[in-house]
């Protein structure tokens, strides 16, 4: 962030815009702001300052009201009661989620409109510019107009929103084209550069890094590292919040708390924090219960009267403090499988696929040995799917074949699992269609509830279920097979930080082998010990941590030579 100096040169001409054109600007702050919807209170009397030069993560539980804190401060939603300041001059940027609003507009266009003030000036210089009958009064309305475009550095917006396109995998060949001609991933990144725009002097960033390559998210997280203003962000993403957050607001227990530090900091912080209100009520309870010994055994003593009355007026000093129950919630993920691997696992010789004339997959080969658990990388996610889908059973390879071992079963998680949801069950008869035979309702119940589904949660049709309860339940699909390989393409996509977490560990304690795909980096870090990268032009295969893989210079080399001898 901007409290650190900055000591070498960016190439990113966009970075040295941001650099040398800081100004000052004002906090933007919370007086008192509560929300409630019925009975249930959101907020209460929030008082927050956010200061510039900052990053401010928001954390809290699913439906703890991350996003809705997001719209109070964009002024998108008015709170029950209390103000949102922000000074008059301040321009508020918000990664929006209306994919579909910009859909008549170029891909550059909407970029630049993420600057309202300074696209309103650019249309009506140009409509001005246009007109077959310019006037002298026009003239004058011109003049006004590119004094005011200048000093907005309007002639350089076309080449500052390619720039912010460009990194974020957005190509040149796509600036010109509609954005209803983009598919959802590619929008989601047009409307983030939209917001990253013009050096707006607040930024509202909800769920940045979904849909984003890790090459993508690398970039960003340098951008907010330089960043000079404000930054309030909801993430999932653990390692993306430790590299850009100086603060941590925390939603939870019915009120909002600011900690300093990234994510880790605060996961310290508040584990430290539960623990010392832990011992310490139990060390009032230990005191209390020899108190209350003490009284019972000699309250009826002559002798130790004095002394039992002396120990009433202590234990009625006593007080436990009040643990307050946390919204966050973990479900049990546990994978156990049935029998271990043998000494053959996977056996994959010269696998080729094309799809819709495109080759996906040239000729990939690898052996998956005992204990692995392989990241598959790589830029064409559809690429990792169809792996995925051909090792599964789910689609033929046009050449090469493979060999799962004798003792091996699997079990999948597809990235796209909607299939599995087509129906009018509820989520106990869905659940029992994966349990063995003699298991009924009360497991089911037991097991989902474990799940974080319990009481009429249990009989809720799977056709209204969220992204994250649905990636939950494929999550218990999985649990059930007992298999001792497990491929997960995607599996962190719509969870919470504390599903993410159950997800992460459960995995770290699974003893046999895994295939696995995620752009969450702390995800992928902490799982993987080989990483398997697929190029254009072949695989890359290193028996390795991800942080050591993307350090590995012979790598970088690699894949330069695959992609040139690709082309």
């Amino acid at each position: 962030m901007a409290t650190i100096p900055i000591i070498f040169e960016p190439q990113d001409p966009f970075l040295w815009f941001l650099i040398f054109n800081e100004k000052e600007t004002t906090m933007i702050c919370t007086t008192n702001v509560t929300l409630a919807y019925g009975k249930r209170v959101l907020f209460k009397d929030v008082n927050i300052k956010f200061a510039p030069g900052n990053c401010y993560g928001l954390i809290g539980a699913n439906g703890a009201g991350k996003s809705t804190f997001l719209k109070i401060l964009s002024g998108d939603i008015e709170p029950d009661s209390g103000t949102v300041s922000v000074g008059s001059r301040e321009r508020i940027a918000v990664l929006k989620q209306e994919h579909f609003a910009f859909d008549e507009e170029t891909v550059l266009n909407t970029v630049i409109m993420g600057h309202e003030k300074l696209y309103r000036i650019m249309t009506e210089r140009e409509t001005l510019y246009d007109k077959p009958d310019f006037s002298e009064e026009d003239g004058i309305r011109a003049g006004e107009l590119e004094v005011e475009f200048a000093e907005m550095s309007g002639y350089e917006a076309e080449s500052e929103a390619a720039v912010l396109l460009n990194n974020l995998g957005i190509t040149e060949e796509m600036h010109q084209k509609k954005m209803k001609e983009l598919e959802g991933g590619e929008k989601v990144r047009v409307l983030l550069a939209q917001a990253l725009f013009g050096n707006p002097d607040v930024l509202l960033l909800d769920e940045p890094t979904n849909n984003l390559d890790i090459k993508s998210i690398a970039w960003l997280e340098e951008f907010l590292y330089r960043f000079q203003n404000t930054v309030i962000v909801v993430s999932h993403d653990r390692h993306f919040m430790n590299q850009v957050c100086t603060h941590i607001v925390d939603i939870d227990f019915g009120k909002i708390s600011v900690y300093m530090g990234n994510y880790d900091f605060w996961y310290q912080a508040s584990q430290l924090n539960l623990k010392q209100k832990q011992e310490g009520n139990k060390k009032i309870t230990d005191r209390a219960n020899e108190l209350k010994a003490f009284i019972q055994r000699f309250s009826s003593n002559a002798s130790k009267s004095k002394q039992a009355t002396s120990r009433k007026k202590l234990l009625e000093k006593l007080t436990i403090e009040d643990m307050p129950v946390s919204s966050r919630k973990y479900p049990f993920i546990c994978f156990k499988p049935e029998r271990p691997c043998g000494n053959v696992i996977l056996e994959v010789d010269g696998l080729t696929k094309t799809i819709n004339g495109e080759k996906i997959l040239d000729n990939v080969s690898f052996t998956v040995n005992g204990g692995d658990k392989i990241a598959l990388m790589g830029g064409n996610s559809l690429a990792k799917t169809t792996l995925f889908q051909i090792l599964a059973g789910e689609m033929e390879p046009d050449s090469g074949t493979f060999h799962w071992g004798a003792t091996i079963t699997h079990s999948y998680f597809p990235k796209e699992y909607s299939a599995y949801f087509n129906g009018d069950r509820n989520l106990i008869e869905w659940l029992l269609q994966f349990a063995p035979p003699t298991e009924g309702e009360n497991f089911a119940r037991t097991f989902l509830g474990r799940m974080l589904f319990s009481g009429e949660e249990a009989i809720k049709k799977i056709s209204v279920l969220s992204g994250g309860e649905k990636v939950r339940c494929m999550l218990s699909r999985m649990m059930l097979s007992e298999s001792n390989v497990l491929m997960l393409d995607e599996p962190t996509n719509h969870l919470d930080l504390e599903s993410i977490t159950s997800l992460n560990n459960s995995l770290l304690n699974f003893q046999d082998v895994i295939l696995f795909t995620s752009h969450d980096h702390e995800f992928v870090n902490t799982v993987a010990n080989r990483i398997i990268e697929i190029t254009p032009g072949g695989v890359i295969d290193q028996l390795m941590t991800f942080d050591k893989y993307i350090e590995r210079t012979e790598v970088v080399k690699t894949r330069e030579a695959m992609l040139r001898k690709a082309a």
